[in-house]
Formats: C-alpha cells, sequence, structure tokens
C-alpha cells in the first residue's frame, strides 16, 4: 500500500490514549499509526482446571464498552481503532504482508504465561518477516526498572516491606502527555466490526438494578468515575472508612474493573491524589488509594518473581494440602445455596451483577479453602469467569493468600463468617437484599436463621431445607457470635447500619486485617 514507515500498536490490557506509552513512542516513531485489537479466540475456551468459561457475560459487555469507547477517543483524535477477531501472531502477520509498509510492531508486556506466550509467537513472526518488535511496560504505578531490587528474585515476599521500600526508594513517573491528533491509519485499511457477544458465542447479560457496579467499560467513564469519586464528591476523604461496604456505587473507589483493562493508567490516579491532597485534603483515605494501588503492583511483580508457581495447586510454597474436589459443596459455594447468608449472597451478587466487595471476596474465599477445604482453584477460575474487575495477579495472588500458600503466608488465618456478617452487615440488609428467601427475617438474625426457633421462622415463612437450605458446614466458632446477635428490631448496636461502615475495631486495621494473626476473624 505505502512505503511509509508504520508502526502496528497491538492492544491488550492498555485500552487507553492518556498516558499510554505505545501512542507517545509511535508519534515519535512512525508516519502512520494501526492501533490493533484482537478478539483472540483464546479468551473465550474454558479455563485450565476445571474448563469453566474463561471470559463471563459481564467483563465481555465491559470490554466491548471499552472497545467502542476508544474507537470513539481515537477517532476523533484523526485514528481510528482497528479491530479484528483471530489470534494476535496470525493477525498481525497478515496486517504486515497486507500493508507492506510496517517497520515496527509496539504492545505493553504483560508478565503470566499465556499472555508471555502471544508475546513470544509475535517475536517469532517479526523476526521472519524482517520487523522490529518495541515493547513497554505500563500496567504498574511503579515502573518495574525503578523497583529498588536488583532483581525480581530479591523482591521481598511481604508486601509490607515491598512497600516501605518502593515507598523511600522509588518515585512514580510523571504522566507521558495525551497527543492532540494521532498519526492516520494507512490509507484504505479497513477498520473492522467490534463484535457482538453472540458473535464470540456469548450471552448479553442482564442487568440487575441491585449492582454495585453499574458503570460502563471504556477510558471516557473511568476519568468521569475518578472525577466523581475526587472532585465532585469528596467521596476519596472518607474512603478508608467506608471501604469496606458492601452496598451503593460509592463505598469505595471501583476503579478495579477499569485498571484491570487499562482503561485507567495507575499513574494518572497517583497523580490526582497528590493534586487532590494538595487542593482539598491529605488524610489516611487519600493516602489508602495509593496503599491499594501498591497491592496491586505487589501481585503484578509477584506473578514476575514466581511465574507459574502463581497457578499450582501447592501455590508459592510449595505446600502439599489435600485440597477436595466435591462438586456438590462447589455448586452450592458458586450459586450461593451453601445456607450461611452472608457467603450466599455475595455469591448470588458475583453471579447476577460480575461484582462484590473486597470484604465479601475475602470471605467467600475464606469459607471455600478453610470451611468447605475444597480446591483454592475451584473458586479463583470461577472469580476468573464472572469478575468484570478480574486480573490474573491480582486474583491468584488474592486466592493463594486464603489458601495459605501465599508468599507471606499465616496459617490460621481463617474468617468466622456469621462475625464477619455481624460487623459489616450488622442489620442484616445486605443478606435480604441478595437471598430474598429471609426478607421475613429481621434484623441481624438474618445472619443465622438456623438459630431461630420453629415459631419463629414459620412467622418469616423461611421452612429451612425447603425454602432456604441447611448450612452445608457449621464451623464450632460460629457458635461464639450467634447468641451475640442485637435485636431483630431497633437500630444496629453501633448506631450505624452495617453494609457502608467499617467496624471501628477494624478501621485502621486496613489490608493487615486481612493477614491478621488472630483466630477470632
Amino acid at each position: 500500500m505505502s512505503t511509509s514507515r508504520t508502526v502496528i500498536c497491538l492492544l491488550r490490557n492498555d485500552l487507553r490514549l492518556h498516558d499510554n506509552e505505545l501512542f507517545h513512542w509511535a508519534q515519535r516513531n512512525a508516519e502512520h499509526i494501526v492501533p490493533l485489537y484482537c478478539f483472540d479466540p483464546r479468551h473465550y475456551v474454558g479455563t485450565y482446571n476445571y474448563n469453566l468459561p474463561k471470559t463471563g457475560p459481564f467483563r465481555l459487555r465491559f470490554l466491548l464498552e471499552s472497545i467502542r469507547d476508544l474507537r470513539n477517543t481515537l477517532l476523533n483524535k484523526g485514528s481510528n481503532l482497528v479491530v479484528r477477531q483471530g489470534k494476535p501472531e496470525e493477525v498481525v502477520a497478515d496486517l504486515i504482508k497486507q500493508l507492506g509498509s510496517v517497520s515496527t510492531v509496539a504492545f505493553h508486556e504483560e508478565v503470566t504465561s499465556e499472555e508471555l506466550n502471544v508475546e513470544s509467537r509475535l517475536k517469532d513472526v517479526c523476526a521472519q518477516m524482517k520487523v522490529k518488535v518495541h515493547t513497554c511496560w505500563g500496567s504498574t504505578l511503579f515502573h518495574r526498572d525503578d523497583l529498588p531490587f536488583p532483581h525480581m528474585s530479591r523482591l521481598p515476599d511481604v508486601y509490607t516491606q515491598f512497600r516501605k521500600a518502593v515507598e523511600t526508594q522509588s518515585r512514580v513517573r510523571p504522566l507521558l502527555p495525551t497527543p492532540e491528533q494521532l498519526k492516520p491509519l494507512p490509507q484504505g485499511l479497513e477498520e473492522g466490526a467490534i463484535p457482538t457477544a453472540e458473535d464470540l458465542l456469548q450471552t448479553e447479560p442482564m442487568s440487575d438494578p441491585r449492582s454495585a457496579f453499574p458503570c460502563s467499560g471504556g477510558e471516557s467513564p473511568a476519568l468521569a468515575r475518578l472525577k466523581h469519586y475526587f472532585w465532585d464528591t469528596n467521596a476519596v476523604a472518607t474512603y478508608k472508612e467506608t471501604r469496606n461496604g458492601l452496598m451503593g456505587v460509592d463505598y469505595s473507589t471501583k476503579f478495579a474493573p477499569w485498571l484491570a483493562m487499562g482503561c485507567i493508567s495507575p499513574r494518572y490516579i497517583y497523580h490526582q491524589i497528590q493534586q487532590y491532597e494538595r487542593e482539598r485534603t491529605a488524610n489516611q483515605s487519600t493516602y489508602w488509594v495509593i496503599f491499594e494501588l501498591l497491592w496491586r503492583d505487589y501481585f503484578k511483580f509477584v506473578a514476575v518473581k514466581y511465574g507459574n508457581r502463581l497457578f499450582q495447586i501447592q501455590g508459592l510454597q510449595d505446600k502439599s494440602v489435600s485440597w477436595k474436589k466435591d462438586k456438590k459443596l462447589f455448586d452450592a459455594w458458586k450459586e450461593g445455596r451453601t445456607g450461611v447468608p452472608f457467603v450466599d449472597a455475595n455469591m448470588r451478587e458475583l453471579a447476577l451483577t460480575g461484582f462484590m466487595s473486597n470484604r465479601g471476596r475475602q470471605n467467600v474465599a475464606s469459607f471455600l479453602t478453610k470451611d468447605l477445604g475444597l480446591d483454592w482453584r475451584m473458586g479463583a477460575e470461577w472469580f476468573e469467569y464472572l469478575l468484570i474487575d478480574h486480573d490474573v495477579c491480582s486474583n491468584y495472588g488474592n486466592w493463594l493468600y486464603s489458601a495459605g500458600i501465599g508468599n507471606d503466608p499465616r496459617e490460621n488465618r481463617k474468617f468466622n463468617m456469621i462475625k464477619q456478617g455481624l460487623d459489616y452487615d450488622s442489620n442484616g440488609d445486605y443478606v435480604r437484599q441478595w437471598v430474598p428467601e429471609l426478607q421475613g427475617i429481621r434484623g441481624a438474625d438474618a445472619h443465622a436463621p438456623w438459630t431461630l426457633s420453629s415459631a419463629a421462622l414459620s412467622h418469616a415463612q423461611v421452612s429451612l431445607g425447603e425454602t432456604y437450605p441447611t448450612p452445608v458446614v457449621m464451623a464450632p466458632e460460629w457458635s461464639r457470635h450467634v447468641n451475640k446477635k442485637p435485636s431483630g428490631a431497633g437500630p444496629s448496636p453501633r448506631g450505624k447500619k452495617g453494609p457502608s461502615h467499617t467496624p471501628k475495631q477494624h478501621r485502621d486495621r486496613g489490608i493487615d486485617f486481612y493477614f491478621s494473626k488472630s483466630k477470632n476473624l
């Protein structure tokens, strides 16, 4: 077509224009830029161990929205997003042949095996076709090259050591400028249709009005969310107090889905926090947003250090645990039919919306691994299927922690489902929202219906084993809290409804609460 230099920018989990090094680099090194997204058929098959669907309906909808948004953004900059269905290495080879002017293929590096295999095949194709490869690192807050460790093998196995080292010895890089105009596509190149869910043999999900994440995919909604959460509502200034909430949109930042697909840059969030702290207020809550971004970084770098051990049943500890693979128990867990209302409410929220609070995730993971003793990978693959914000490193890293086989193991970390329910949903409102069979049970009694008298159950129109299951398992430690439930009538003893409230005794413990040595969780 053309003899001028063309750069193909292969986009994967970097679906944005702002702070995107691929575009920044290509603008300086090409006359034509081909922003390319491939719907890779390997993303729509079964998961590795249990053959669950790899990409669920909610994440796919979010991805399609993100692709449409990026196409609109690029069109406004004199470019376009080229969309193809197929394996990236094959699509890129076809484009190199078709265009005849491609000098370089550029992409952001990923860290886990399936993505690295694609990169390896791309490099092979480019070598055969005498085309250069240019790679960037852009998924973390701190750049990989700026870490204060001589080699990734020296990455600390304890998060706090990592955090303190980067906070004192590294700097977050400045934002790359967003180009006003982009170099155009080569003439005559078809943009390609954005597929529908049906084209990818997937189903379109139903929207649920109860969703805590009723947001759309894409860079534009991501930037609008940050503006809303920081500048319009000042919600960020109370994030640390509200982040353990269960209901509503604003109890937490909700940035995770956009971060997972690269619709928003972690550096952009960081620099906006810095500006907010200068212009409005700096407190524990504003810092805590950075603290959580550092967790995300840490899991990414742990994946670099440990490679495929992230996915192996023995985990990072190479620890042998006799996990069960009981399909009946797993089905009860994933369908929200365990008979433990706090678990069931969270699992139903996930199945119906593709989202679950951080507090909920910690609890249902503990329940699957510690109370049911099921293979942690069953849970990880179910989350991979359904979560809108699935990030392979964070998901598998968190499941390894819950299973006690991560790189910072705490042998006896087990959550008490009743205590957690009473602490974070003290009035039972969250349970009743997602488990309507229990709507007749007032107050905190909804957390342990099996403790109620037959008269109370009959009055609430609940029949255990018929309208709602009896618990599939009972943990002895639950009984310590069953008798301390606040009464069904009247306000919560803490004077505030549970769902968006962090109990005072946990307020400053943050993520360390998750890793507490205390058995009284």
